[in-house]
């Protein structure tokens, strides 16, 4: 069973996502003043507000797991992940940049996914134009819309046979709790797919180092070594990171 401040809470964390990404004018993303403070509590009322706001904020520290787990941002770090080994630079471009970059590509993809959410939920329940369970509804929609666009119907009859739930008519009545998980794991799966691709031909370069090294008798020297540099020209020379990215962002159309 949800706990009472359940869909608060994921709205809050909604609104907080889609006034990041939303191309909307600055006022409407400005957040509203909170001051904490402990009193007695002299209604139950109280009590229950104080409940919420706990469940609110128990939530919203559980935002960057969100944004990781619903977005595009798990299949882009293990291609870059992926790239970074192929090439065999080790720590370059270092961890911070490979994420950061994740994080700015992940900002440009779901772009159009949380400007809906802003449009059609946030700013009418600002405006009180929509309830909380309605806004919530809503919210979800296109994010759901996103994550269904790249799962598996193998993954989600997967989860499907393992919630135990009846089968569906529609796609819109799977459950989401159904639906994330789904989309998870064919995130990696095609993240892994595209990993694949990527390695072949860094691969056949250190296999041909390889082969002129030991056909020249030079079997103490690494052959990684000598394979880095061309593997880098290849790469500079294809333009790599304009394909790269340009193939990421194109897989998510």
């Amino acid at each position: 069973m949800r706990s009472p401040g359940f869909k608060p809470a994921a709205l809050a964390v909604l609104a907080l996502l889609a006034a990041v990404f939303a191309a909307a004018p600055a006022h409407a993303a400005t957040l509203p003043t909170l001051s904490l403070g402990v009193q007695d509590a002299g209604q139950p009322d109280q009590v229950a507000t104080g409940l919420k706001i706990l469940a609110v904020l128990t939530v919203l520290s559980l935002a960057p797991a969100l944004l990781i787990m619903v977005t595009s941002f798990a299949r882009i770090v293990i291609v870059l992940s992926f790239l970074r080994q192929a090439i065999g630079t080790q720590q370059l471009p270092p961890n911070q940049l490979l994420i950061g970059l994740s994080l700015f590509l992940t900002f440009f993809v779901m772009a159009p996914t949380f400007g809906k959410i802003n449009s059609e939920a946030l700013q009418p329940y600002l405006n009180n134009r929509l309830g909380q369970e309605a806004a919530f509804d809503k919210g979800m929609a296109p994010l759901r819309k996103f994550m269904l666009r790249q799962t598996r119907e193998k993954d989600l009859g997967l989860f499907i046979n393992l919630a135990h739930v009846k089968k569906p008519a529609t796609i819109d009545d799977v459950p989401t709790y159904v639906v994330i998980p789904s989309f998870i794991i064919s995130e990696l799966r095609t993240a892994f797919q595209i990993g694949f691709m990527i390695y072949i031909p860094f691969l056949i370069v250190d296999m041909v180092i390889a082969s002129v090294l030991m056909s020249m008798g030079m079997m103490m020297l690494p052959p990684v070594m000598i394979s880095m540099p061309f593997k880098l020209m290849l790469f500079v020379l294809v333009d790599g990171w304009y394909l790269i990215v340009g193939s990421l962002v194109k897989s998510f159309a």
